[in-house]
This record gives structure tokens, C-alpha cells and sequence, in this order.
């Protein structure tokens, strides 16, 4: 789906990622990208972190987010910005959905 200007949610993949999540890589370009996680209710996105920026932001459900040590609980339209290399991980407290984009794209999702 690289550089296709119009993606229809039906038309992407839904890829386990990790135990209660579920991964959709919508539109990107090389320089960006968009990607949908669902969470189960106890979910756990596990510690971790990566050489891009991102901004997750909250479409629904309550989540508690770890970043660099730092907990905080968010909810729907609440967003969270994670610079390249910053160590983050969530716990999914009501299930929901979370929207991520990243700079540079994420070559390892697709």
C-alpha cells in the first residue's frame, strides 16, 4: 500500500501483534505512516523502542502508558509524542483503539 492515495480500512491486513492486539498498517508514504492498533482489555504492548518519532493518539478506550518511566492514564483524544529512541510500552485498561504515525515509515510492519 505504499504511496496509494485512497486506503479502505476493509482492504488492509489485520495482523496479531502480540496477545489481545491487532495491527492495520493503513496509508504511508517512505516518509510517513499510519497504523491502527486494537486492544483487548489487559493487553500489554510490551516495553520497547525504535529509531522513529511517534504520536499515538487515543480513539478510544483507557490505556496506561509508559514512557520513559513516566505512567500516565489516557483515554479517547488524549495524544502522546515519543521521539526516536524514547523507551514506551502500554497496558490496555478498557479495550479501544490507538493510531499511531511514524517518521520515518515502519519498514519491519510491512
Amino acid at each position: 500500500m505504499l504511496d496509494e492515495r485512497w486506503v479502505f480500512h476493509g482492504d488492509t491486513e489485520a495482523v496479531k501483534a502480540g496477545e489481545g492486539v491487532v495491527r492495520r498498517v493503513l496509508a504511508y508514504s517512505k516518509d510517513l505512516m499510519c497504523v491502527e492498533n486494537t486492544f483487548e482489555k489487559g493487553a500489554v504492548g510490551s516495553l520497547h523502542h525504535h529509531p522513529h518519532t511517534q504520536i499515538t493518539y487515543v480513539v478510544s478506550g483507557e490505556f496506561e502508558f509508559n514512557i520513559e518511566g513516566e505512567k500516565r492514564i489516557v483515554k479517547a483524544g488524549d495524544t502522546m509524542l515519543k521521539m526516536d529512541g524514547v523507551e514506551h510500552g502500554c497496558v490496555c485498561l478498557e479495550a479501544g483503539i490507538l493510531l499511531d504515525i511514524f517518521t520515518p515509515m515502519r519498514e519491519d510492519f510491512v
